[in-house]
């Protein structure tokens, strides 16, 4: 896979890809993240890429042709399955469309700021746009690194237990089960007897369970019919 962010602060990736799963999927040759300054297609001396609003108002926006030029270079050399726009009023960002995106090739993301991007970008180049919650941030980055790490771990063979991306929470609907590791009893809290039984079908069958409970407690929306006819 290919993942191409267009950014005005690519050193603000430098750590989240530099570290943990993102850096293995990299290393293993699973994934390949690319950041493109934007500044660099800006026709401006001052290398400037966002101006004033017409029509007046508070706040900057990102100008059209600087973006368009970057986009544009970057497609000539890679068939983008998806240009991704971070956006607050984009389609909130679940399970479902990270495993989606998992299995697309080449993806590129742009990372607004500013008041966002000039609308003839979004209408004529934009793809899918994405938001990760119901919040303004400063820029896209952050939501760069959320979208980025939320599809690359599911890729297969960046994690070293494939059933662990699968148990996740939020695959099949359902929030994960309660976990629990050594030691057995720590100051009176005990780990629950099923999960020391060596019963591995009861196990499986007390962690199905737990997840519906916990889903129907915390996030009840999330429950599917199958679910409910389980109960």
């Amino acid at each position: 896979m290919i993942i191409d962010i267009i950014t005005l602060f690519p050193e603000m990736f430098e750590g989240a890809f530099s570290y943990s799963i993102l850096k293995r999927a990299q290393t293993k040759g699973l994934v390949t993240i690319q950041l493109h300054n934007l500044r660099a297609w800006s026709s401006n001396k001052h290398k400037t890429v966002d101006d004033y609003p017409y029509g007046g108002g508070a706040g900057m926006v990102m100008m059209v042709e600087p973006v368009v030029k970057c986009i544009e270079e970057l497609a000539s050399k890679t068939a983008y399955d998806e240009i991704i726009y971070l956006s607050p009023d984009g389609v909130l960002l679940n399970q479902k469309i990270a495993n989606q995106l998992s299995i697309k090739p080449n993806l590129l993301i742009l990372c607004g700021h500013y008041k966002g991007i000039d609308e003839r970008i979004r209408t004529n180049f934009i793809t899918r746009e994405i938001s990760i919650g119901d919040y303004v941030l400063s820029g896209g980055e952050m939501a760069a690194v959320v979208l980025t790490d939320a599809v690359v771990r599911i890729i297969p063979g960046v994690l070293n237990d494939e059933t662990s991306a699968l148990s996740d929470s939020y695959q099949d609907n359902l929030l994960s089960p309660p976990v629990y590791t050594r030691p057995g009893d720590f100051r009176g809290l005990k780990v629950p007897d099923i999960l020391l039984s060596g019963n591995d079908r009861e196990i499986a069958k007390w962690r199905y369970e737990q997840s519906v409970e916990r889903t129907r407690e915390r996030r009840p929306g999330l429950l599917n019919d199958d679910c409910r006819q389980h109960e």
